[in-house]
């Protein structure tokens, strides 16, 4: 994200604190009649802020017609580009809730946690007690790729870390992670892998710092499901009167993730392949808990460039094992993936990060389950061409 002009934001954000100040003539427990919901007509709804689309679609299936939940990324926009603005600021000073993803994938969430005045704001971190896994720890661990050419480790890429992380050069990435005036220069450097410590850097680049981990959990509809349950959690502390039906309703939407976990499992049980190739590294997650094998273009930022070399190994790797499918995906040019593919007479295909959703898709009526439905489908047959 961008906070390089720190001292403006901090301006805007004050001017924000007094609209919200002045707006928020009511505490959060006080009877608001406009927005009184079933069955206590007495009570206000919830007001719930919450960073990005799959946010939106675990809190809103579980609050139901308690709370009004209103996404900060706009829709059609790709998060990782986006930062609030003093109008976004004031939004959340008012909110009773607060919920974001966590792991890294908010870069703006601790500068906007630190410079809130709500005491009585929950805030929910839905990745809150998910194992993690490190930024490329899941793009070549345990796989075909590393013994075929996708071995990064003569590239100067992130599988020179080997999950072994130099610390001094990691104590290096993790300072300049957190000095936005340094990613310019880096982002450029990122080109010329002659420097192994900027190869973590590149991984995250782009104004889209994840701290070296990999924040995609909700891709994983088992992990989605833990998401949930900490949403449930949030929203039951800030309305305890209202834990009975947030249950209710969090277990209505953990049966659909349940079946949906199901019917992966089934799909790739005896499927021809077990790898697949993305447009970025945004399924770790999806690939560990059903025994398959990302191999991104790119990193964790849907907008890094790939070096010439990730370009050729990955070149390499489709060539070696007969890939007939390069995956892109929505809200982001597909013209890395089409170059691949026309290099190996591939086809293109959708597998859709769920970032966010585009305008079409929410006329179109889609939501995260039938978008996860249609990766299945893409994933079943790329696996078994």
């Amino acid at each position: 994200m961008k906070f390089s002009k720190t001292a403006a934001f901090g301006l805007f954000f004050s001017l924000a604190l007094v609209v919200a100040g002045c707006g928020q003539t009511k505490s959060a427990t006080e009877t608001d009649p406009s927005t009184a919901s079933t069955p206590a007509a007495t009570e206000r709804k919830l007001n719930v802020q919450v960073s990005f689309y799959p946010m939106y679609e675990f809190t809103k299936n579980v609050a139901g017609d308690l709370a009004d939940v209103h996404t900060l990324v706009p829709a059609g926009m790709e998060p990782h580009d986006w930062e609030p603005t003093p109008q976004d600021m004031a939004s959340i000073e008012k909110a009773d809730v607060l919920v974001y993803n966590g792991a890294g994938m908010e870069s703006w969430i601790d500068q906007v946690k630190d410079s809130l005045s709500n005491d009585n704001l929950i805030q929910v971190e839905a990745s809150k007690g998910i194992n993690l896994l490190e930024g490329g720890e899941h793009d070549h661990s345990d796989s075909e790729a590393e013994d075929h050419d996708h071995d990064h480790a003569s590239e100067g890429t992130t599988e020179e870390h080997d999950h072994d992380h130099d610390h001094a050069e990691s104590a290096t990435t993790e300072e300049h992670n957190h000095d936005h005036g340094d990613e310019k220069a880096t982002e450029e450097h990122d080109h010329d892998h002659a420097d192994k410590a900027t190869t973590e850097e590149h991984a995250h680049s782009h104004s889209h710092d994840h701290g070296g981990l990999d924040p995609h959990v909700w891709l994983s509809p088992a992990l989605a499901i833990q998401e949930v349950r900490n949403i449930e959690a949030g929203l039951a502390e800030a309305a305890p009167e209202y834990a009975d039906q947030f249950k209710q309703n969090a277990d209505a939407y953990v049966a659909k993730l349940e079946a949906l976990d199901t019917d992966f499992k089934a799909a790739v049980t005896d499927s021809k392949r077990k790898d697949f190739i993305t447009q970025h590294a945004a399924f770790g997650y999806l690939a560990q808990e059903y025994g398959l094998q990302q191999v991104p273009i790119a990193g964790l930022s849907p907008e890094q460039e790939p070096s010439a070399a990730q370009m050729a190994s990955v070149i390499d790797f489709a060539k070696e094992h007969q890939v007939k499918t390069i995956f892109f995906e929505t809200l982001v040019s597909s013209k890395v993936s089409e170059t691949i593919a026309n290099e190996v007479g591939a086809k293109t295909a959708v597998l859709n990060p769920i970032e966010g959703l585009t305008e079409e898709e929410i006329a179109a009526g889609m939501d995260y389950i039938s978008v996860m439905r249609q990766n299945l489908d893409a994933l079943k047959l790329a696996l078994n061409e």
